[in-house]
């Protein structure tokens, strides 16, 4: 038999409902499989209806034809975590895009709001206000930064190598890949490959995606992602099966993929 996560874990309903859906295409399940699901981390039935209740008046979930699914806000975050496993890359010239905000002084949600964008464009802040990263990867600038920021392009004097290692803290995202690579080849089970998505998906969107040039060797990166890829399509398949009243979930499962 199954056995809830520990108490002590923070997941709650609406988080549990948002990461199982964000893991399908289209993000959609039946409420039957949402409640299973919760029931893996301890989260009684009626708490999982009532969230999904709630998260169908806010906005984030519409249902039809007998399901649930991500409204549009969502999916763009489901776009987006599609993106950080897959980036869109372009051959790098040795150029980097500059960013610097023009605009006239703005209130403080607009000025967090920025901040937010332009990380997830991967940009690094060289100081207030002025944002770079080297030009190789392909990404629209929503209206939301074009109205604040002029961009230009050149390169930088010192050594670029240099400059990327002060801007991202490269040792450390490489050391946390390797360790999650780690749990990625002897996960097991579908709690721990739940938890053990939403911590690489939080960490290959906090990948600058820098050319090769500029990275540390034996960079992790492109491993990592080769082989989640391979194991979130397996363990998508036994999380959807075990949802919708297959297999029974255990401790002694086979890493998806793996097998």
């Amino acid at each position: 038999m199954t056995q809830p996560l520990a108490a002590t874990t923070t997941l709650t309903a609406r988080s549990v409902v948002i990461s199982a859906l964000l893991g399908y295409h289209p993000p959609e399940l039946p409420i039957s499989a949402l409640v299973r699901i919760g029931g893996l981390f301890g989260i009684a039935d009626g708490t999982v209806r009532v969230a999904v209740g709630r998260m169908v008046t806010d906005g984030d979930l519409v249902f039809a034809d007998g399901v649930y699914r991500l409204t549009e806000r969502l999916i763009e975050r489901q776009a987006a975590q599609d993106e950080s496993c897959s980036p869109r890359t372009k051959f790098w010239r040795g150029s980097w895009e500059l960013a610097m905000v023009t605009a006239p002084t703005r209130p403080r949600a607009e000025r967090d709001a920025l901040r937010r964008i332009m990380t997830q464009l991967r940009m690094a802040e060289l100081r207030e206000g002025v944002w770079t990263r080297p030009a190789n990867l392909v990404a629209a600038r929503p209206q939301e930064v074009l109205a604040q920021c002029t961009f230009f392009s050149g390169r930088p004097e010192e050594d670029p190598r240099e400059l990327a290692a002060s801007l991202w803290d490269l040792e450390t995202w490489a050391g946390t890949a390797r360790g999650l690579h780690v749990e990625l080849a002897t996960c097991t089970g579908l709690v721990e490959g739940f938890l053990l998505t939403a911590e690489i998906l939080h960490l290959l969107r906090a990948d600058p995606v820098l050319p090769p040039e500029l990275l540390p060797a034996d960079w992790p990166g492109p491993e990592l992602r080769a082989d989640y890829a391979e194991f979130s399509v397996a363990y998508a398949e036994l999380l959807r099966d075990y949802s919708l009243g297959g297999t029974a979930a255990n401790s002694t499962t086979d890493p998806p993929g793996r097998r």
